[in-house]
């Protein structure tokens, strides 16, 4: 009897970690490049009181066995890495992704980070860098002279812009774009940033547009790709799971005090 209040606590222990996915993926409904978390389960190991097959009579056996489960674990937090929505911002340094891959950006140690997140400024140096002020690599730096509200960025990641009342655009730079093996084995890092890991594999690049890479869409955002109605009913199931956990809880307490006030 005890072994159901253990497993029972498993249950609200694993329906308390899907809350907490399902909060951090509706607070981020907002954020620019946000990819979807879900938490994955697995049952965990089993108490075999009877095998399966073990002989009933000289001639038969037991078509099935007894197993006693012990509840259940979280197996992963998966991303989900489906395309976001997009939004025209019509701001001249924004860049949105259509597709597969990432931006890099180097971080101040060195390392490089990928993102989804192409809301980018430039820094007094001319030179391209996300909003905590890291380059994005490879380094696109404006001339001096150049008229912000000539910049243009092609599908193809051309980044060109007007310098000094000039009539033809100057190519400052060409974006590039990365991909993974197993993107969804990448670590978030905050700030709207990935790390590379094992699992992940290692980074390469190309050209937007070509051999599977997405295109950049200037002057656009690509959004966190939650859906707020799916996060609300996938909250009610999972406060509902919780419920139901807690109340076995209760019952087999009801049922070790009615056995403890046993008289003979």
């Amino acid at each position: 009897m005890v072994r159901s209040l253990w497993t029972a606590a498993t249950g609200m222990n694993g329906q308390q970690a899907n809350i907490d996915a399902i909060s951090n993926n509706l607070s981020n409904v907002n954020t620019t490049g946000y990819k979807q978390q879900r938490v994955e389960f697995e049952d965990l190991v089993y108490q075999n009181v009877k095998l399966a097959g073990t002989p009933a009579t000289e001639d038969t056996v037991t078509p099935v066995g007894i197993q006693q489960g012990s509840g259940v674990k979280i197996a992963a937090t998966q991303r989900i890495m489906k395309q976001g929505s997009l939004q025209n911002t019509g701001v001249d340094t924004d860049v949105a992704i259509v597709g597969e891959g990432f931006f890099r950006v180097q971080k101040y140690d060195g390392s490089y980070a990928y993102t989804r997140d192409g809301s980018f400024k430039v820094d007094s140096n001319g030179q391209l860098v996300n909003s905590n002020g890291l380059r994005v690599q490879p380094e696109i730096i404006l001339p001096e002279g150049y008229d912000v509200s000539t910049l243009n960025i092609t599908q193809t990641g051309r980044v060109s812009v007007k310098v000094n009342g000039g009539n033809e655009p100057v190519e400052v730079g060409q974006l590039e774009l990365f991909r993974f093996p197993n993107s969804v084995g990448l670590q978030a890092d905050g700030d709207n940033l990935f790390v590379q890991t094992n699992a992940s594999g290692e980074a390469f690049g190309g050209t937007p547009g070509y051999d599977g890479f997405g295109d950049t869409r200037h002057k656009f955002l690509e959004m966190s790709n939650v859906s707020v109605v799916n996060e609300m009913v996938q909250m009610i199931v999972a406060q509902r799971a919780y419920e139901f956990n807690s109340k076995a809880v209760q019952t087999t307490d009801s049922m070790l005090s009615t056995a403890a006030n046993l008289k003979r």
